[in-house]
């Protein structure tokens, strides 16, 4: 348990500011607040980051058995997978063979894909689930009308992806609005532009070893560890950016 503490203090300092936002505003937004998602290394590789926390740190919730599978079979896999989709697709530039290139760019897009919502999931679920406040608060009754209402709307969205994927708050500089959206796989049904502030990943090894096929009580209790401090830290972010540009 002082682990768990441990790591709900320290998550709401980790990751606000995706690598998506890759214009030099949107660089300089994220370095002047301090929240960066860590998706390379020194190299320029991609590299999945330490857990923000201990396997054991959600249980009761989530077992630490589930997190160490999820982190070390599907997170980590994913990174190498998306490193070998670029290595590839640099071979074939070099020998001008682009027999494989479709395959190996929708490779490249699954696999960034699932290392980019993980990244930002890891961070998700490090919270208490209390009600968001602040400008996020703001931003949520002023699309969605009430957060009850915005939270029924994600939990029916993420209840109900097709076969699996995640459920993903998101905001959209272009147009200033906060969005909920289904996403299946890792990369299907989003909108272009849109940021993600908080994913649920409902992909079934994130939850079957303890809820089984029961992704309803899965959700119900995911939500009491949703970091909604996080999620305010990524939508200032990007609120600063959209005011810069």
């Amino acid at each position: 348990m002082t682990e768990r503490r441990e790591f709900l203090t320290k998550a709401a300092t980790v990751g606000a500011s995706l690598v998506l936002a890759s214009t030099a505003i949107g660089l300089q937004a994220s370095e002047a607040t301090g929240y960066s998602d860590e998706l390379v290394d020194a190299d320029g590789k991609y590299s999945a980051a330490p857990l923000p926390f201990a396997y054991d740190a959600l249980e009761p919730i989530i077992d630490s058995r589930t997190v160490e599978v999820h982190y070390n079979f599907h997170h980590k896999p994913a990174v190498v997978a998306a490193n070998k989709a670029e290595e590839s697709l640099a071979k074939a530039r070099e020998s001008n063979d682009f027999a494989l290139v479709k395959f190996y760019e929708k490779e490249l897009s699954f696999q960034l894909s699932s290392h980019i919502l993980h990244t930002i999931y890891w961070t998700s679920i490090s919270g208490k689930g209390a009600e968001p406040g602040g400008e996020l608060a703001q931003a949520i009754d002023k699309n969605f009308g009430s957060y009850a209402k915005f939270k029924a709307q994600l939990f029916a969205a993420s209840m109900n992806v097709e076969a699996s994927g995640w459920g993903v708050v998101g905001y959209h500089p272009a147009t200033g609005k906060l969005m909920v959206l289904q996403c299946e796989n890792h990369q299907k049904l989003t909108a272009w532009g849109v940021q993600p502030i908080l994913v649920l990943d409902v992909f079934e090894h994130a939850y079957y070893l303890r809820y089984q096929n029961k992704r309803n009580d899965y959700l119900t209790q995911l939500f009491t560890l949703l970091n909604w401090e996080n999620a305010a830290q990524r939508f200032s972010t990007l609120q600063s950016t959209r005011r810069l540009t």
